[in-house]
């Protein structure tokens, strides 16, 4: 129950309100050390970088404001008062952003400007008011689900979001976004726009110690990546889920350390009754503003069908885990009891938390086989959108994959393996599409698309390549984009035959995008053993996995292959299933 005298924060009262022991306190010294060493801080230097970016990001913002003002011929007395606000979200936000990481921004204006100002006219006025050659990367994306403008400010990522606010003609630096009101008036995209920040918003709001839930998000956040289980586009949670997460767990142990958070984090999550939800604080459904949908699913189907719901606190409360299936499901739940096993013995003075972070190891032991889906382009302009389009398409071959009655677990992992081939020939070219390395450019490395650090570039370093074709005019260059997908199968499976199920997945996912080019865009999805992964999935020190050696038969003969298992690579058709074998 809540002490005398103080708030309670969420749905139910708190399980405990002990205070720390010696040993908790030691723990949490130790977890923030390891944190450290982790390289989980930036520096103060990388920080006063950041503050003065975002200062100047404000100047800019009112300018561009005042700018749309005078040219829909505004009176001077008024455009001087329009105002404009800069906002952050997500970890820059919550407090937990690393060395490195994007600033996510939203550039909060009035109801006079429109998105078609902000991509017409922002890009232009940044760069002029910003100090000479300190924008780098300069890129919108006014057609993209959440429209954007990314770029580097003074070697700052930073990713610029437009938000509207209709029912205001000016915008103070004072302006409380988690004002429902806010919202009125908006398109559903333009609720979009805002939602980052006022769920950020409401979050810190809820919590009883930011301190101790900033240390301990930042040891899950940490613990996610490192065991691949974040990625909303994969079917895994994403940031804003795991942040909810902690939150409510603080809410439950309010005077705990962090180090107890992240103890009982793992051992609650592990045992949680799902499809119960995490809400972190009553869902508001008295509010009604346009058609908005607030998650309730006693009213609707769809929301019944989230087998992990994790709520929103900023009205509207939506889902934030309905790309969660059976199977990622699964992965999270055999993480969260690895994690339970680990902590108990670091609270009891028997780990370390650098045990926590080990990296996953879903290439190097986990699986005997795989799918790798396969998107190919001969330019890199064209396979951008493809393969970026199929990366959002893959949790839809794994719903299809878990179903299938000889398969027991589908995980896909949360990266997809960018590379670039150099192709001397039409034949060439068709097997660099297949999934054969014969001609992959060795000197362009491979990069990776979702979360986590590039193996050896990012993926925007691919288009170097294409600065080397005038070494050789004949040279066709091919760009690859694989994701690998883990298979188990049922004890007792001999073999598995997917081309049906690849083909169902192909027709009704793949080529029924409206950008689809049968001649500038391919697919294939093959079998790979483990033993026949490329080598540019594991990192130095990582043992790749060995073919196991065939036994003889009696008179001396090598035995015979079955005729569903594949070689290393299978035959390089643009558009080619596989036959999985177990044996």
């Amino acid at each position: 129950m809540a002490t005398p005298g103080s708030e309670q924060l969420g749905v139910t009262g708190p399980l405990s309100v002990a205070l720390p022991t010696d040993a908790e306190l030691q723990a949490s010294t130790a977890l923030v050390d390891e944190l450290k060493r982790q390289n989980n801080y930036e520096s103060v230097i990388e920080t006063n970088k950041r503050s003065a970016v975002l200062n100047s990001l404000q100047q800019i913002t009112e300018e561009f404001v005042r700018q749309v003002g005078k040219a829909q011929g505004m009176a001077e007395n008024i455009v001087k008062n329009l105002g404009g606000k800069i906002v952050t979200f997500g970890s820059f936000k919550l407090g937990v952003i690393g060395p490195g990481s994007d600033i996510d921004t939203l550039v909060v204006c009035p109801s006079n400007v429109t998105i078609e100002d902000f991509f017409a006219t922002f890009p232009e006025i940044l760069q002029k008011m910003a100090p000479a050659g300190s924008i780098s990367e300069l890129t919108l994306k006014p057609d993209a689900f959440a429209p954007i403008i990314t770029l580097k400010y003074n070697g700052v990522d930073l990713d610029l979001l437009f938000g509207r606010i209709a029912i205001h003609n000016q915008i103070k630096k004072d302006l409380v976004m988690t004002t429902p009101d806010l919202l009125r008036g908006l398109s559903d995209q333009e609720v979009r726009q805002l939602n980052g920040v006022r769920v950020a918003e409401e979050m810190l709001s809820l919590v009883p110690e930011q301190g101790v839930f900033r240390t301990a998000l930042r040891a899950i956040k940490l613990w996610s990546s490192r065991r691949a289980i974040v990625g909303n586009i994969f079917g895994f949670p994403g940031g804003v889920v795991w942040a909810i997460l902690v939150a409510r767990i603080c809410q439950l142990y309010p005077k705990a350390t962090a180090s107890t958070v992240v103890f009982k984090f793992f051992n609650i999550l592990k045992v949680w009754r799902w499809p119960m939800p995490v809400i972190l604080k009553p869902i508001d459904y008295s509010t009604r503003i346009g058609n908005l949908k607030v998650w309730n699913p006693k009213i609707y189907p769809g929301d019944r069908y989230h087998i992990m719901p994790v709520i929103t606190p900023a009205y509207p409360s939506m889902c934030a885990t309905h790309n969660v299936m059976k199977s990622t499901m699964q992965v999270i739940h055999n993480e969260l009891q690895r994690g339970s096993d680990i902590t108990e013995k670091i609270m009891n003075g028997k780990g370390q938390w650098k045990d926590l972070f080990t990296k996953h190891t879903f290439f190097t032991a986990d699986y005997k086989y795989y799918l790798s889906v396969i998107t190919a382009s001969t330019s890199d302009e064209a396979h951008l959108p493809w393969s970026g389009y199929i990366e959002s398409r893959v949790r839809h071959l794994v719903k299809l994959l878990e179903d299938h009655q000889s398969i027991d677990l589908a995980h896909p992992f949360n990266k997809g393996y960018s590379r670039v081939h150099r192709c001397q020939n039409e034949a060439e070219v068709e097997k660099a599409k297949g999934g054969s390395l014969e001609h992959q450019a060795k000197d362009i490395a491979t990069a990776t698309t979702g979360h986590g650090l590039a193996v050896g570039s990012s993926k925007a370093d691919l288009g170097t390549a294409e600065q080397k074709l005038d070494a050789d005019a004949n040279v066709t260059m091919v760009y690859t984009t694989t994701h690998y997908i883990g298979l188990e199968l049922h004890p007792g499976v001999k073999s598995l035959d997917l081309e049906v199920l690849v083909s169902r997945f192909r027709n009704e996912q793949c080529f029924i995008w409206d950008k689809y080019d049968r001649e500038s865009n391919a697919i294939t999805i093959i079998h790979t053993r483990n033993s026949d992964l490329p080598d540019d999935l594991f990192e130095e020190g990582e043992v790749k996995p060995a073919r196991k050696q065939k036994k003889k038969a009696p008179n001396g003969a090598a035995k015979k292959r079955s005729a569903t298992e594949d070689t290393n690579q299978a035959p390089a058709k643009r558009q080619q299933t596989s036959v999985v074998a177990a044996g």
